[in-house]
């Protein structure tokens, strides 16, 4: 079994295990490697943030918590293709571009094969030319989306004029190629639309913003028909909650009869 394969049976080991500990001594027989090793491939799970821990002291060992892992997916060819394709389009100025190169870099430890010998084959033929510039306030941007805050914004609009504006942040649109923040403008006390590489400072100011809904926001504006893009249905329909356990399942138990 060579390293990439080994580090993938490792988390799924120890997932399987979960939230039992497992010995470093248990993991080398299992897998026929040395304890140095087991605790070397261990050593760069945790430094690729793969959620694996230590105990130490006796009963202690390496656990991961499951729920922050994904279970095994194994893509075919022409998914592995598809992903190097969309990976390609998160260029360096797109929103989460940092967290999309290091999902990418994950994505490409755990596939073998065919579609690991596709993935590699299109990426070789894939060039971009990339955008001059860039935000440097697009961390910020993302960082207020996921916490609701407010953000105070330097803002150069297409006049090339320049203004400051404290913006209530409610999603992203993307459209012909470009990234836009949509937000309720305190300045303008509108919604507002605010091109990501026009964005010359963000700026948190620490307060919460109302919520605001993204289709309400856009009615009106040339981006009024906008949708969310097949590929994230998928994300945010509703997933189905296991049912509660009753009777003696729930450590209760069942009423009895009446004679």
């Amino acid at each position: 079994m060579n390293r990439t394969s080994r580090l993938y049976a490792l988390v799924e080991e120890l997932r399987a295990a979960a939230p039992r500990a497992l010995t470093v001594a248990r993991l080398a027989m299992r897998f026929e490697v040395s304890s140095r090793t087991v605790q070397r491939d261990l050593q760069a799970l945790m430094e690729s943030g793969v959620p694996v821990r230590s105990a130490p002291g006796r009963g202690g060992g390496w656990s991961i918590d499951p729920a922050m892992t994904l279970p095994p997916i194994r893509f075919t060819a022409d998914e592995a293709s598809a992903l190097a394709v969309a990976l390609a389009a998160a260029d360096a100025s797109a929103p989460y571009a940092g967290a999309a190169r290091t999902a990418a870099q994950k994505i490409v430890a755990s596939m073998s094969g065919p579609a690991s010998t596709a993935a590699q084959e299109l990426a070789a033929r894939i060039v971009t030319l990339p955008a001059p510039g860039g935000s440097g306030a697009r961390a910020a941007v993302e960082q207020a989306l996921a916490t609701n805050a407010v953000l105070r914004l330097s803002y150069v609009d297409a006049a090339g004029h320049e203004s400051e504006r404290l913006v209530e942040p409610a999603g992203l649109l993307t459209a012909d190629g470009r990234w836009y923040l949509i937000a309720w403008c305190r300045t303008r006390q509108a919604g507002r639309g605010f091109r990501l590489d026009r964005i010359t400072a963000a700026t948190p100011t620490g307060e919460q913003a109302r919520p605001h809904d993204l289709a309400t926001l856009l009615l009106g504006s040339a981006a009024a028909g906008a949708v969310q893009p097949p590929a994230l249905e998928e994300l945010t329909r509703p997933r189905a909650t296991p049912a509660a356990p009753s009777g003696r399942a729930a450590g209760r138990s069942a009423p009895r009869r009446r004679r």
